[in-house]
């Protein structure tokens, strides 16, 4: 689904590119968690794929199409909920889908063969939102806040799910339970998932196949399997355990 060839990107003024002739190949439906410590491109990835930012050298292709803007299958999944703070939870939800009704299936809003818009009270019985569809953003906690933005990306049925640390201000409660609906999403709809962490745990119980990134330039993928990653009861598991170990021991040998 997703091919970077001989990508670089350098940052203006920067004097280290944060990626160097980095090349890496990605099939469609498969979880990835994009591992490393602070400032070392984890984002600056996401971002290129997102097509928020552009190569300064190499491509990003997507279904062999070069990247040169966002594209409207894919869903993007930020930290701060980017939720509007004047609209209620239906609002917010349904926001995507009222933008591709007023540009209509341009390809660049929505996708060509976009399904017509649909009833969001579905998405939010199935996030456990039904009962706060009225409720301002102000009026939610951290984990219902993250649910609207869930579905608000989801109603509009992607093939590509870019998440930005999405769970890292929630308890651990609450960060369990998003990151098993996430797995659990993921698995009823067959979407590609890039989850960008700064914590091995999360890595270890979301990605099939965990990137790690090291400092700047990255120049190769390093590239841990870790195929049981959403069994169940992995979580509590000694291959679990034994994942987090060894995910440690690679970053440390960076």
């Amino acid at each position: 689904m997703i091919t970077i060839n001989d990508l670089t990107f350098t940052y203006r003024r920067a004097n280290t590119p944060t990626f160097e002739h980095f090349s890496w190949q990605v099939q469609r439906g498969e979880r990835w968690a994009i591992l490393g410590p602070s400032g070392c491109g984890k984002t600056t990835l996401l971002y290129l794929i997102a097509g928020l930012r552009l190569p300064t050298s190499g491509e990003v292709l997507i279904d062999g199409h070069p990247l040169s803007r966002p594209r409207p299958q894919s869903g993007l999944i930020l930290q701060e909920y980017g939720l509007l703070p004047w609209a209620t939870v239906r609002e917010n939800v349904t926001l995507g889908l009222r933008i591709r009704a007023f540009y209509g299936s341009d390809g660049v809003h929505a996708p060509r063969n976009a399904p017509p818009p649909t009833d969001v009270m579905p998405w939010l019985r199935r996030l456990g939102l039904e009962n706060l569809a009225d409720k301002y953003p102000s009026q939610l906690s951290g984990g219902q806040r993250q649910r609207t933005a869930i579905a608000r990306t989801l109603v509009l049925h992607p093939d590509l799910l870019l998440m930005d640390e999405p769970f890292s201000s929630l308890d651990a409660i609450t960060r369990a339970d998003l990151q098993n609906l996430t797995l659990e999403l993921c698995t009823e709809h067959h979407l590609t998932l890039f989850l960008v962490t700064h914590t091995i745990e999360e890595a270890a119980i979301i990605g099939q196949k965990i990137l790690l990134l090291g400092k700047p330039p990255n120049r190769q993928p390093r590239i841990v399997e870790n195929p049981q990653a959403g069994a169940p009861g992995f979580r509590n598991s000694p291959a679990y355990n034994a994942m987090c170990r060894h995910l440690r021991q690679q970053l440390e040998a960076l």
